[in-house]
């Protein structure tokens, strides 16, 4: 016969259980406006954790002053060069938008161009092909523009009116960040300790989450600022205009496995040989293949180690979905994700028992006992 007060202490924990649920749905709801600056808030303690231990352990042991010392490194040599690039992209998109309207840049003469300087069998072919008429793709070019420069403005109206929004955001975002790098070790073992989890799974999941943002944030967008810095700097060289923009381009497009960062300083090469811009061409190539290309080889493994071994083709996905469904945020958060669930379901196969399997030299040695056995 159960005991009755067995079953009062089950209501009771169920209650309970029911009540933490619905109080920590109603949290998240509360902060969600903030979900933004505090994700990366998280990031950037988890970071510059190493920053703030250094500069604490040359601070006669003071938390809050190696907090503000790492917080005012991190505003001053990253988030300050972030928002002055940032304006300086803007512009530049917002010039060619208008470049594109008043029929300053006309593609069809552009790939004319570049059709000329080829030779006469291929030119033939792409006529045949359909390829030499380029009108259709200019109607679409401009469209297209027409379209975001619409949208551009929608959203230049949405900032423009919600500066206090953004600044309290960022301010937010800071002070959780100060927070994060005092206390971030004690806040992290209180969670591991509180999860409703096995020690040794906590501990894995947490040694892999803090491994897969550093590699993802490492592995693609230091990697992916390097390139473009490296674009954009190639692109002033050789005179070409909306560096900044154009450098921009290929630190996004670096995240693309295979093609990277290719896919914008290719094209730039054929244009500038084909109208004539000899070693200004071949420079852009030499920097693609030799700078730029081998920048990427060189740094990825440096950066990134053995940190995390998410497949290019995964990355890829997740990053662009993750900037469809979460904006900005969803250049770390996709392949974090992804991540995590890799390493979620690897976890799960360590903690399986392993099935026995024969090895051919058991199968044989099986086969010799039961044929020499009398029958």
């Amino acid at each position: 016969m159960d005991n009755p007060g067995d079953e009062g202490s089950a209501i009771n924990r169920g209650g309970f259980y029911l009540f933490l649920a619905a109080i920590t749905l109603a949290m998240a709801y509360v902060v969600w406006p903030f979900a933004a600056p505090l994700l990366w808030a998280a990031l950037a303690a988890i970071m510059f954790q190493p920053l703030y231990q250094w500069i604490y352990a040359r601070s006669n042991d003071s938390p809050n002053r190696s907090a503000v010392a790492a917080l005012l490194i991190i505003t001053f040599a990253v988030l300050i060069p972030s928002f002055i690039i940032g304006g300086l992209i803007v512009d530049e998109a917002a010039n060619v938008v208008i470049a594109f309207q008043e029929g300053r840049i006309d593609i069809a003469a552009l790939v004319d161009d570049v059709i000329n300087a080829l030779p006469s069998n291929i030119q033939q072919w792409l006529d045949d092909s359909g390829w030499g008429d380029m009108s259709e793709m200019q109607a679409s070019a401009q469209q297209f523009i027409g379209e975001s420069a619409g949208l551009i403005a929608q959203q230049a109206i949405s900032i423009g009116g919600g500066v206090f929004g953004f600044v309290l955001s960022f301010a937010t975002g800071l002070y959780v960040t100060y927070f994060l790098l005092r206390d971030g070790k004690a806040i992290s073992a209180r969670i591991m300790h509180d999860l409703p989890l096995e020690n040794t799974i906590v501990r894995e999941l947490a040694d892999r989450f803090i491994g897969i943002v550093r590699a993802t944030i490492k592995g693609s967008v230091v990697v992916g600022i390097v390139q473009g810095t490296l674009g954009a700097i190639t692109f002033w060289i050789v005179g070409m205009p909306s560096v900044v923009l154009f450098g921009m381009v290929m630190a996004i497009a670096s995240l693309l496995p295979a093609v990277g960062s290719g896919l914008v300083w290719v094209p730039a090469a054929i244009y500038l040989l084909a109208t004539g811009s000899i070693w200004e061409g071949l420079f852009v190539v030499f920097s693609g293949v030799v700078i730029i290309g081998m920048a990427d080889n060189i740094l990825r493994p440096i950066l990134v180690g053995r940190d995390t071994g998410i497949p290019d083709w995964i990355i890829l996905i997740t990053t662009l979905g993750g900037i469809a469904t979460l904006g900005l945020s969803g250049v770390v958060l996709g392949p974090l994700v992804a991540g995590l669930f890799l390493a979620g379901w690897s976890i799960i196969q360590d903690f399986r028992e392993p099935v026995p399997v024969e090895t051919p030299d058991e199968v044989k040695d099986a086969e010799a006992i039961l044929q020499a056995a009398p029958e």
